[in-house]
């Protein structure tokens, strides 16, 4: 409810990936979310799933339930954990923001990417979908050798060029836009 009324809410104390969907929000005045980077999705080396176990806003949904949080439940029971929104990612155009804190260097860094939700069946919980990018294998390995988190926030629009521009000229983050030439 938070982030459908135009107020991040990230997961597990991620302050980087909420300035990241804060971020988004501004460029585009709409919904962001906090998804986790996750496995490749089946042979296509240029798709993978993005899930999070769901705190999404209901914009970003083909269709929804609201159920017991399935992981707080195994901790906490049902009766304590009702009011999840878990649904599939509508098929539209993505544009993802990682941003972290670059202690090495004393600067704030970033990497952008776009891509597309697709249809391609996916049998699991929370809040998720199939995304395809291209080059995606040099995207992954990009963060886990930048020391980049497992999050990533989400917007529904293409905002890439805008989200680049503003975060490189004029606040002189280190900002790589994955796919800025395809």
């Amino acid at each position: 409810m938070f982030s459908e009324g135009l107020v991040p809410a990230a997961c597990e104390v991620d302050i980087a990936g909420l300035i990241g969907m804060y971020i988004l929000q501004i460029a585009t005045n709409t919904p962001s979310a906090i998804l986790d980077w996750n496995n490749n999705y089946g042979d296509d080396p240029n798709k993978m799933v993005l899930f999070h176990c769901s705190n999404l806003p209901k914009s970003f949904f083909k269709d929804t339930k609201i159920t017991i949080h399935p992981i707080i439940s195994d901790l906490k029971g049902g009766e304590v954990s009702y009011g999840a929104i878990q649904g599939r990612i509508k098929s539209e155009l993505v544009t993802l923001l990682r941003i972290e804190t670059d202690d090495f260097m004393g600067e704030m860094k970033a990497i952008i990417a776009e891509g597309e939700y697709t249809d391609d069946a996916l049998d699991t919980f929370g809040g998720y979908g199939v995304v395809k990018i291209p080059n995606l294998q040099y995207l992954l390995k990009k963060l886990c050798y930048g020391g980049f988190a497992h999050h990533v926030a989400a917007t529904l629009n293409e905002v890439g060029i805008i989200v680049y521009e503003a975060l490189s000229s004029y606040l002189g983050w280190n900002v790589e836009f994955h796919n800025k030439d395809q």
